[in-house]
């Protein structure tokens, strides 16, 4: 199942020094909420991204604990003032203790 998570991330290009921008985030996952059950009636264990933390150049600029009511395919958008060039840093934290990370670069013009 880990193969199948795929998180992506938008970053407007051409950020000049001071711009606030809209960091976009979407994470593929089935967020399986544990409430549902499958075909021969047995429920179907709870598995969602409970958390996610985001640094910019290693300070944290982003955090949010996620539900069980998280639609599967979270999609989050947060924003970020640039004062210079530098990576954010994704960590997406599942309930089965599986951690996914992504970084984006920025460059500021």
């Amino acid at each position: 199942m880990a193969d199948d998570i795929k998180p992506r991330i938008r970053v407007p290009q051409n950020p000049k020094k001071g711009d606030v921008l809209e960091i976009k985030t979407l994470i593929t996952h089935p967020m399986e909420s544990g409430q549902r059950k499958d075909a021969q009636g047995n429920t179907i264990p709870r598995r969602i991204v409970n958390a996610l933390a985001v640094t910019y150049n290693g300070k944290p600029v982003f955090s949010g604990k996620l539900e069980p009511a998280i639609s599967a395919n979270p999609y989050l958008s947060f924003f970020v003032k640039v004062e210079e060039s530098g990576t954010l840093a994704f960590e997406w934290k599942d309930d089965d203790g599986s951690v996914y990370t992504a970084e984006q670069k920025i460059t500021l013009a």
